[in-house]
């Protein structure tokens, strides 16, 4: 009973040591592939809001976002941009701290083409400002010189140079015809609108157009044909859209009455392109997992979950409408943001677990009996525990025990199974996750405790832990077996 408390005692003041955050945030709200992309991405989010910033993502990946700013001041007003529905439904707080953040210019330097009004009585939209349309989704070309009713200035030809000879003029090819997906309608305008608040919250660019018979039309595009074909297999599959989907050209489509914007869609591979080679299931389960959808085991097997969730990936990424060409986007943005987080391969002789951590915000702080223990560096606020010591269930629950009255996981969501077990909680300072497993007759797992502001890393961070988990060696002492280091959380400490 003594050495339960001591145990106590001694971690409670790696808990003190984590002072409540009062770090500035960014309301991440969108990323582009490509310097030039982000730029004109951001360029148009800068002339609806003054304080658009930019910073690197990962590889060739560009963030976009607002602030920085005070976390709590940051939560109202994404909560309150949402309502308003203008931005993402997906936006969310990311820390500030530590990101090269470049400011966009002023919306009035940025030179932004005028947005079309949208039809009286409509829903807002959140897309950025785009040039203006014609019914078939194409931009419309400046007009310049006499063609605007304007004589334009022209240089006079030099004396001492030949007049230049006239040219045979080019016949320029027309545009490719553009396609938009037809998702749904309604011959209630009313009903339209509500139905497209609703899709927006999947296909954020959805716009709204009055069809020539009267009836209101939820659309996603505009896109050439085959990008067009290519997609709608590519939603079908991930049952992001109805089966009765489909596509249509833009001649068809009627008036704009809420305008969306040009999705951002991966082309399909060209015909004569030699075939992507599939990457090995292994890796894509692993990449799916870090990504926060797949939560099924890594075992390589193509099984419903594994197919359910690479199908919905496609459509999250947009990369590209081939399984192939996307999970090989998505495991190389995987490994792109194992090098922005400084993952390394971490081996704890203490407990004898090795795991990839991310040690540039991690310093070891001591170990005691089970526990091996990583503090915060430089203020990170994230914090490690490994544990290990010989026993079965009762251990491990004892262990979960110990985990919640030291806070490390507030109030946490249980999840116990036979020889396994998983806790999550967060209060108003961090974000608490632990999981310990029963194997070789040993009770063993971790505590990752990531600050509050940056709840998509602590999610990838804890997969990437869970997935890699492993013994190296066998723990320090262990030649010198001992009673179990941990009593049962519910003992109270007696003289």
């Amino acid at each position: 009973m003594r050495r339960f408390a001591w145990v106590i005692g001694a971690a409670l003041p790696l808990v003190g040591a984590w002072p409540a955050l009062a770090e500035d945030v960014v309301i991440r709200i969108e990323a582009k592939r490509g310097a030039e992309a982000a730029a004109q991405t951001a360029a148009a989010w800068g002339a609806q809001f003054p304080d658009v910033v930019t910073f690197p993502a990962g590889s060739d990946w560009v963030a976009i976002a607002l602030g920085p700013m005070p976390r709590e001041a940051a939560a109202a007003r994404l909560e309150q941009l949402k309502a308003e529905n203008k931005v993402p439904g997906d936006s969310f707080l990311s820390t500030a701290e530590g990101r090269d953040l470049t400011r966009i210019a002023a919306a009035a330097t940025a030179p932004t083409a005028p947005e079309p009004a949208a039809a009286p009585g409509s829903a807002s939209t959140f897309a950025p400002a785009i040039p203006a349309a014609d019914p078939a989704g194409n931009a419309a070309e400046p007009v310049v010189g006499d063609l605007a009713g304007e004589d334009a200035p022209t240089a006079a030809p030099s004396s001492a140079e030949p007049a230049p000879q006239a040219e045979t003029p080019v016949a320029a090819e027309p545009p490719p015809a553009q396609f938009f997906l037809r998702l749904e309608s309604s011959p209630d305008r009313a009903k339209a609108e509500a139905m497209l608040e609703k899709w927006r919250q999947t296909l954020p660019e959805a716009g709204l157009w009055t069809m020539p018979n009267g009836r209101s039309a939820i659309a996603f595009g505009p896109m050439d044909e085959v990008t067009g074909k290519a997609w709608l297999r590519a939603l079908r599959n991930a049952g992001a859209v109805p089966k009765d989907a489909f596509l249509s050209p833009g001649e068809d489509m009627g008036e704009i009455a809420i305008i969306g914007a040009k999705p951002d869609l991966g082309a399909p591979p060209a015909e004569d392109a030699a075939p992507v080679p599939m990457p090995p299931l292994e890796q894509i389960q692993r990449a799916l997992r870090w990504a926060g959808h797949y939560q099924g085991a890594i075992d390589g097997k193509d099984g419903p979950m594994t197919q359910k969730a690479i199908a919905e990936e496609i459509v999250r990424l947009r990369a590209s409408p081939d399984t192939a060409t996307a999970m090989a986007e998505l495991i190389r943005r995987r490994e792109a943001w194992r090098a922005e987080m400084g993952l390394t391969q971490l081996q704890d002789a203490h407990t004898g677990l090795m795991l990839p951590a991310p040690m540039d915000k991690l310093q070891f702080d001591r170990a005691e009996r089970a526990l091996s223990i990583y503090g915060p560096k430089d203020g990170s606020g994230a914090a490690l525990i490994l544990f290990s010591q010989p026993g079965g269930q009762q251990e491990m629950l004892d262990i979960a025990g110990l985990v919640t009255a030291l806070g490390w996981v507030p109030a946490p969501e249980r999840k116990v199974e036979r020889g396994s077990l998983i806790l999550d909680g967060r209060n108003q300072t961090h974000i608490g996750h632990a999981e310990g497993r029963v194997m070789d007759g040993r009770a063993q797992g971790f505590v990752l405790i990531w600050p509050i502001s940056d709840p998509e890393d602590q999610v990838r961070l804890a997969a990437e832990i869970s997935d890699n988990l492993a013994r190296f060696a066998p723990a320090a002492g262990e030649a010198q077996p001992e009673a179990p280091a941990i009593a049962p959380a519910t003992a109270v400490p007696q003289d």
